[in-house]
């Protein structure tokens, strides 16, 4: 992304001493819609803690979490450069000073958008310190350049409904046009991250260039069926079009007893069963906060029985995506 002066007035007269920003994990893909579909959950998440500072410039004070693996370099950190890109369009380089601090309170390299949490709760705290000049629509490409510099490419699908909340469908990344699709009231997630590693390019390498017609078709209609679900608030028809047939037969082979845990999960109740992004976490999308607690647990419990390790979460769709939280 190219930067570019924003015809924006800022009201210093709002500028706050400091924010504390929760983003939200994410989905990606919704299992049959890859790079088009997201949603947003309310947890986990990041932390991100913002103050104003006399010194110009952003630092980036310390990061927890992370186990060492993400950069102190605030040029090559996915939070500070996005902040740093967006003084800058506002004009005020050289003359607003801010620090950062980041916590990790989400796995790195899980599926579940790492990066694009960090990369929201940076740009959404930064955004709020500012007295708000921008709206969530405006701040998007900025969030988009984060996922640039951790992943190579600009991709939508975490950043996002993590920016926005709920249910998200990008119609098209260029240009960029982004749909907000309704959150049925009961529509919950179990979310099981097994202590594996998938690097998000290693698993997009493995995607074939070319997909027969035919399940390019069903795939089609499982999209269309899902957002017709999610429409209609029809929780079955959302189930059996959360099916997908392009991506999962490949990366599952990287996810330690992918096809035990569907067996599990769609005998107790859920309405489906996929893979969360990249992965290695897995999803079942449920009708009920009490099926999604005892699928998580169920499958946690699978996990712990062959020696895997795994974090754990059940959800409901996140509307709100990031917040601040009071001090």
């Amino acid at each position: 992304m190219e930067s570019n002066k924003l015809n924006k007035e800022v009201n210093r007269n709002l500028f706050k001493k400091e924010v504390k920003v929760f983003a939200p994990a994410t989905v990606a893909n919704m299992v049959c819609g890859y790079d088009v579909l997201g949603f947003a959950l309310e947890e986990p998440g990041d932390l991100v803690i913002m103050k104003s500072s006399d010194t110009p410039g952003v630092l980036l004070k310390s990061i927890t979490g992370d186990d060492g693996k993400l950069p102190m370099d605030p040029t090559q950190n996915t939070v500070s450069a996005c902040c740093m890109m967006l003084l800058e369009d506002l004009g005020l380089t050289g003359e607003i000073g801010v620090e950062i601090e980041l916590h990790k309170q989400m796995p790195i390299g899980s599926g579940l958008g790492s990066s694009a949490a960090s990369t929201v709760g940076g740009v959404f705290a930064l955004n709020e310190l500012l007295g708000r000049p921008l709206s969530r629509e405006e701040l998007l490409p900025y969030c988009l350049h984060g996922e640039e510099i951790a992943c190579g490419h600009p991709h939508p699908d975490n950043v996002t409904p993590a920016l926005m909340g709920g249910i998200t469908l990008i119609r098209s990344d260029d240009p960029l046009d982004v749909v907000n699709l309704p959150v049925p009231d009961k529509l919950f997630a179990a979310v099981v991250f097994p202590k594996v590693d998938v690097p998000t390019r290693d698993a997009r390498e493995m995607i074939k260039s070319r997909v027969l017609l035919k399940d390019a078709v069903k795939q089609w209609g499982n999209i269309a069926g899902l957002v017709a679900g999610l429409f209609r608030s029809d929780y079955e028809l959302i189930g059996r079009s959360m099916e997908d047939v392009l991506i999962e037969p490949v990366r599952s082979i990287l996810i330690p007893d992918f096809a035990q845990m569907k067996e599990i999960a769609l005998s107790l109740g859920a309405l489906s069963f996929g893979i969360s992004g990249s992965g290695p976490t897995v999803l079942a999308m449920c009708k009920s906060a009490e099926d999604a607690t005892a699928i998580k647990d169920a499958l946690s419990a699978h996990l712990e029985s062959v020696m895997v390790e795994s974090y754990a979460y059940s959800s409901k769709v996140n509307a709100e995506g990031p917040k601040c939280l009071s001090n």
